[in-house]
């Protein structure tokens, strides 16, 4: 079975930091655009960020750019957002998702999506 797997969230402080971990098993992630995605009790689902499938390029929303840093491991067949700086208006529901086309497809276009982690950011 395919499938993503995130992992890593939790409580936090403002201005402190959180690692998320997204696992694929049942594929390869060597020829996926991988994107994490975040959704707010309330809000709409929002596009934070994306690495190209050769890892050599990454944007990130501006929410979040210059606090957030992502990155991929393929020979662990994994990706990884850095969060720091955390404020309160990053407690959401964390999604990975993984597309074959492009890093700017609509989020209906992903090819695989994983459950979520939760990050609280709370003093």
């Amino acid at each position: 079975q395919s499938q993503l797997v995130e992992s890593g969230g939790g409580l936090a402080q403002p201005g402190g930091s959180l690692r998320l971990s997204c696992a694929a098993s049942g594929f390869t992630l060597d020829y996926y655009h991988m994107l994490w995605f975040r959704q707010a009790p309330g809000k709409e689902r929002e596009r934070i960020s994306c690495v190209n499938s050769a890892g050599s390029m990454t944007n990130y929303a501006d929410s979040v750019q210059g606090r957030f840093t992502m990155s991929r491991d393929n020979a662990k067949n994994a990706v990884y957002l850095q969060m720091d700086s955390l404020k309160p208006e990053d407690t959401a529901v964390y999604f990975c998702a993984a597309s074959r086309s492009s890093c700017y497809v609509p989020a209906t276009s992903m090819n695989y999506w994983g459950k979520g982690t939760l990050v609280t950011v709370s003093s």
